[in-house]
């Protein structure tokens, strides 16, 4: 499976299509995971959605035709928690009010807390101390962003994720409606009111000099022109928003798709007193009825989750048969890699074979390296260990920083960093840009149980892009990972052996019917991993040192010894 951007290779999906026409790609790759900027949005790189309608500066009908015609089918997402500010439900709420058909179409934060929180000074309610310690953020503060409704009401709607308030400057027209100015009184008055505009103000605190009297009168027109960006929770208790997503599924399918991530499944359920994320039955029952729908349009959902090794959060959700991100594995090969030692991977292709799991598996990808993933858990006051040592872990981290990652942190309620979330950084950086490590680690993915998942990126041995993380702000860190390439730079690439390599590898295992069969593993002695898949006659054997990460991949087909390829 290959996974990008839209634009990450020419500036357009087509772009991406011309390259995988190209003889070097072919019989590569069967799906392509296109991350969702392949629709209308306008935040995180795709993640706050519009509309599910395709991007038409990105994406255009030939490019799913060319793509169909490869025989590549897709994996697209569905952003199950929440839907952007600028999405038509939300902006029908904000100039319809009350009125609007979406009212419950979103969570009203004091109506959900309703009986169950105190007022404050600020207009919402603070829900009590017994329920917001079990709430789960994804940034400091009260998930919530107030918006203002059509008759000068203030509403919290509950918002996990981004959001901004935006002012825009106003205009010699916008206040010449209050009686009583003179033209050099507008003319003074409109530069005061932006200068405090640029400073970002509190509206209520906003001084206006001489002009303090005509303060209600300058908020009010300031506040019509308020502008917001955000990605706001939807209300699964709504039956709209349940036929919302039947009618987005089926457009997915119509697309091409065949398997559908749910991002941020696990908030979507929200109940008063419960934890706001993967709460249980409540989650489940959602996620049975949204596998219902998709099955109606002969689709695969696929919720992605990060927790804790130790929570056994993956094995429940591939115990009710869903297939899972490998999350584990981009931190068990760096291990491995590093301290040349099978140990702890060999304990996790163990693991995978012995329950049955069925995983997406990859290396880097559109967010981070998931390092907190690896960690143990205490569960029930027992402390379940994690698939590394705590210095192990830390190791791993570290060596990544040292290579210069970055961070994304979470926070508790009351606003405490509480851990790293995941370290950002391309792959082959992760790995010191080490070719010999990225190429191995590269094999390995490919003789690991599940769908391999490919970023990009990886495959054309990209490193950290600092100018794009810094020009991010403070949100910036994941850009670091995301650099778009034009064709020429791709084709560029492509020369390389390091990527030829890659391709030879990854057309092996979507080619070969080794892999349509069993995996065995032989061990042997602690630096080498020895990995053979088997079926009908069909075999493919990864044989590795990983202390001097060389290995030789030999491929036999039931007429005999195929090939051989030593890599040193």
């Amino acid at each position: 499976m290959l996974n990008a951007y839209p634009d990450s290779v020419g500036g357009r999906l087509s772009g991406m299509v011309d390259l995988l026409k190209r003889p070097e790609f072919e019989k590569t790759f069967a799906l392509f995971y296109i991350l969702p900027t392949f629709f209308n949005s306008d935040l995180d790189r795709g993640f706050s959605v519009i509309d599910y309608d395709h991007n038409p500066e990105l994406v255009t009908e030939d490019d799913l035709r060319d793509l169909s015609r490869l025989e590549i089918m897709f994996k697209l997402d569905l952003v199950l928690n929440h839907l952007s500010v600028r999405s038509p439900q939300f902006q029908d709420l904000l100039h319809l009010g009350d009125r609007s058909e979406y009212r419950d179409f979103f969570i009203d934060w004091n109506d959900f807390w309703a009986d169950q929180g105190e007022p404050t000074a600020e207009g919402y309610l603070m829900p009590k101390p017994e329920h917001l310690e079990k709430l789960f953020m994804r940034k400091p503060g009260i998930p919530i962003l107030k918006v203002r409704f059509p008759d000068g009401s203030e509403r919290p709607y509950w918002n996990t994720f981004y959001q901004e308030i935006r002012y825009s400057e106003v205009s010699p027209d916008d206040l010449r409606e209050i009686e009583g100015l003179s033209e050099s009184d507008v003319e003074l008055l409109v530069d005061m009111v932006n200068a405090r505009l640029r400073q970002k103000p509190d509206l209520g605190t906003m001084d206006l000099n001489g002009y303090a009297s005509l303060k209600d009168k300058v908020v009010s027109i300031v506040e019509r022109k308020r502008d917001y960006l955000g990605q706001m929770d939807l209300n699964a208790r709504s039956e709209k928003v349940w036929h919302f997503y039947d009618e987005t599924l089926r457009k997915l399918r119509d697309y091409g798709a065949r398997i559908i991530r749910l991002d941020a499944f696990a908030y979507l359920h929200k109940a008063p007193g419960e934890p706001n994320f993967f709460n249980r039955p409540g989650t489940w029952d959602y996620l049975d009825r949204l596998r219902g729908i998709a099955e109606k349009y002969d689709l695969i959902v696929f919720p992605e989750v990060h927790a804790e090794y130790g929570s056994g959060l993956h094995e429940e959700v591939a115990g009710k048969g869903f297939p899972i991100y490998d999350f584990f594995f981009p931190g068990l090969v760096i291990d491995a890699l590093e301290r040349g030692t099978n140990e702890h991977l060999l304990e996790w292709i163990g693991e995978i074979q012995d329950k049955g799991l069925k995983t997406i598996n990859m290396l880097g990808c559109h967010d981070g390296i998931p390092v907190l993933d690896l960690n143990g858990k205490e569960v029930d006051g027992i402390r379940r260990p994690g698939l590394l040592a705590e210095e192990h872990i830390e190791a791993v981290m570290s060596r990544i920083m040292e290579r210069g990652g970055r961070v994304k942190s979470l926070y508790g309620p009351d606003g405490r960093k509480i851990s790293y979330y995941q370290v950002n950084a391309t792959f082959f950086s992760a790995l010191g840009e080490d070719e010999r490590k990225l190429l191995l680690a590269r094999a390995i993915q490919l003789f690991m149980p599940g769908i391999p998942q490919v970023w990009y990126l990886d495959l054309f041995a990209g490193s950290n892009d600092y100018a794009a993380a810094d020009r991010g702000g403070t949100g910036g860190h994941k850009e670091i990972n995301r650099t778009n390439l034009t064709l020429e730079q791709a084709e560029e690439a492509l020369r390389k052996t390091l990527v030829q390599d890659q391709l030879d590898l990854i057309r092996l295992r979507n080619t070969s019917e080794a892999f349509l069969g069993e995996l065995s593993v032989e061990r042997a002695d602690s630096h080498t991993l020895k990995l053979t898949w088997s079926h009908q006659g069909h075999r493919a054997t990864l044989e590795a040192n990983l202390r001097d990460h060389s290995f030789c991949v030999e491929h036999e087909t039931p007429s005999g010894l195929e090939s051989r390829r030593q890599y040193l």
